[in-house]
Parts: structure tokens; C-alpha cells; sequence
């Protein structure tokens, strides 16, 4: 089993997206749900994260060595695996993402 650690910019990032759906286009109960339903993809990765590949994107690439990237619906969650730890480096759309 492995700890998931959010990093900084992850916990930004998802502040950002709350706030974007609660507020901009006022749907504060999608929002809350939507959330929910994001961090337990993200609580799952304590679980076999290895189960994703190891991408070799350039635009990753600034996260450092064996990035992974996992999707939930328009999101990408980018995520490293030190040790025991699964480090979140960003919570983003993924169509942002370069291949």
C-alpha cells in the first residue's frame, strides 16, 4: 500500500477547479461532486499505482523521471512514484498535455 501526497501545485489545481465550477459557472453542487469523485481516483493510486505507464511526454518532462498520468473524464492527474509515496504534481486538463 502507498501514501498519496499532494503537492503543492495538485492542491492549487484543485482549488482552481472547485472554484471554476462552483462559482464561475455557478454549479456549486457539481462542484462538490465532481471533487469527490476526482479525489477518489486520486486515493485509488494507493493501490497498484505502477498500473499506469511511465510517459515519456515532453510537456511532463518538467515533473521529472517516470511521470504517470492517469484520467478521470477531461482531467489528468500527473503523478510519480518515490518509494512508497505517490507524489501529485498536477491535477489538469488533459487536453493541456503535449504528446
Amino acid at each position: 500500500m502507498y501514501h498519496v501526497k499532494l503537492l503543492h501545485q495538485a492542491n492549487e489545481d484543485l482549488r482552481e477547479l472547485a472554484y471554476t465550477i462552483a462559482y464561475s459557472y455557478g454549479m456549486p453542487m457539481t462542484a462538490e461532486k465532481y471533487l469527490r469523485e476526482l479525489r477518489a481516483v486520486i486515493q485509488s493510486l494507493e493501490n497498484n499505482p505502477e498500473r499506469y505507464p511511465v510517459r515519456q511526454n515532453l510537456s511532463l518532462q518538467r515533473y521529472g523521471n517516470n511521470i504517470r498520468r492517469v484520467n478521470y473524464k477531461k482531467m489528468a492527474i500527473i503523478y510519480s512514484i518515490v518509494g512508497f509515496v505517490v507524489c501529485i504534481h498536477r491535477v489538469m486538463v488533459a487536453s493541456m498535455i503535449i504528446d
